[in-house]
């Protein structure tokens, strides 16, 4: 099925089961930024909509109505999505309304949404970038969602212990880490060096290899 042909049946879906407000904001509210998102964004990721909700009611701290652009529901996770344009959400803001803001998703992730948000201008003219980091989210949960040379779970969390630390990874640090011992650790280094993931780092005084710096350029393919 085409994008277009799935998208539209997506949407005719939720309308279909919904009333009152929730229709119609619906109705009114996914509108190009949206759509742009699930044509450059979620289909190239996922192929299709299942489990996704457009613009999704919940309450916020003061129980007023909230309506998030996208809310992703799995058993294991409840992944808020939204999309900011830049004039709504930074050039008409006052202080009310960024205070409110804050404390809404402070509030959905206290009712455990994870709440994620890309700009318009990265989805419209960046959406590769979007896309590496959704990607890279979603194989937490999905493991279909990353490359099968990283469908390994102690690589991928090797990868985000170097991201975390942001320096080069000793092989105890993956050895703590992991709660596995010293050799499987530089294994498991040693195959992600060998896969262009890590580069390996000699001591100042010795051609051992100390040390295994993860290569910037390759969080690209993630």
């Amino acid at each position: 099925m085409a994008f277009e042909e799935a998208h539209t049946a997506f949407i005719q879906h939720h309308l279909q089961r919904r009333t009152g407000e929730r229709r119609g904001r619906l109705d009114r509210g996914h509108r190009e930024a949206e759509k742009l998102f699930c044509r450059n964004v979620w289909w190239p990721l996922r192929g299709h909509f299942a489990s996704l909700h457009p613009e999704y009611e919940v309450l916020d701290w003061r129980g007023h109505s909230y309506y998030c652009d996208f809310v992703w529901f799995t058993p294991f996770i409840k992944l808020v999505i939204e999309i900011k344009g830049f004039g709504p959400h930074v050039q008409d803001m006052d202080r009310q309304k960024y205070c409110n803001e804050l404390n809404r998703e402070t509030f959905l992730t206290a009712m455990g949404f994870q709440v994620i948000s890309f700009s318009f201008d990265d989805v419209a003219h960046r959406p590769e970038l979007c896309l590496t980091l959704l990607r890279m989210l979603l194989s937490r949960y999905l493991p279909e969602s990353s490359p099968a040379s990283l469908n390994h779970v102690a690589e991928r969390e090797i990868i985000r212990l170097a991201c975390l630390l942001a320096r080069p990874l000793r092989p105890v640090d993956v050895k703590n880490h992991l709660r596995i011992n010293h050799r499987t650790a530089v294994r498991t280094l040693q195959s992600l060096c060998a896969k262009k993931w890590f580069s390996p780092v000699s001591g100042m005084e010795s051609k051992h290899v100390v040390r295994y710096e993860l290569q910037k350029s390759a969080l690209h393919q993630l």
